[in-house]
């Protein structure tokens, strides 16, 4: 991870406390983090717990990784110490968001565990829900909805995560959606389960 390069600098304390601003919203800021290979499902999963959440009157907000290499990390490849950098900054923003009371949900293939469980220690106890969308191979390269799976195949594409890159699977995720069998209604309501039952919604 990135050394501290500025000096002089002082953490300032603000008036307003996470737990205030959770009691406004009527909801715990927490960071639901989709991981799993290109073409599992996590974008798609991810965007319908956004849209029932929503109607339920819940605040959240999606950081999708596609979207955020358009802008934020659009100077980052895809080597080991790229997708680190990633991962990090994108750990940052997510904290900032839950600490604002957002339910912060991210849609990241983030294959390295030591980069989630990075954010899981950012976040700290119970504000980090690792949600692994768990597909096989074969699945995700049926559906390549992007193409990759293709090009990657064909040596278009380097360090592509499943075919040239590792993945490392979640050892402990909090939650597992078994992407082959369930259909994605099963899943968001898995999901919901989860947040009603630790009483963050």
């Amino acid at each position: 991870m990135k050394e501290q390069k500025a000096t002089n600098i002082t953490w300032h304390e603000h008036k307003v406390s996470r737990e205030e601003r959770e009691k406004l919203l009527g909801q715990k800021g927490v960071i639901l983090w989709f991981t799993g290979l290109s073409g599992s499902g996590k974008s798609t999963v991810a965007n319908e717990v956004s849209h029932r959440l929503h109607q339920m009157g819940k605040l959240n907000y999606i950081l999708d990784g596609d979207n955020i290499r358009h802008g934020l990390n659009k100077d980052l490849g895809f080597s080991p110490e790229d997708r680190a950098e990633n991962i990090r900054r994108i750990s940052e923003v997510a904290n900032l968001f839950a600490d604002a009371g957002v339910i912060t949900i991210t849609a990241f293939i983030s294959p390295y565990r030591k980069d989630r469980d990075f954010c899981r220690s950012l976040a700290g106890d119970g504000r980090f829900i690792e949600i692994y969308v768990k597909a096989s191979l074969e699945t995700c390269e049926k559906r390549d909805p992007k193409g990759l799976y293709k090009k990657a195949r064909a040596g278009e594409i380097k360090e592509f995560t499943g075919i040239s890159a590792p993945y490392e699977e979640p050892l402990n995720p909090e939650i597992i959606l078994d992407s082959d069998n369930l259909s994605i209604e099963e899943e968001v309501e898995k999901v919901l389960g989860y947040l009603k039952e630790k009483k963050i919604i």
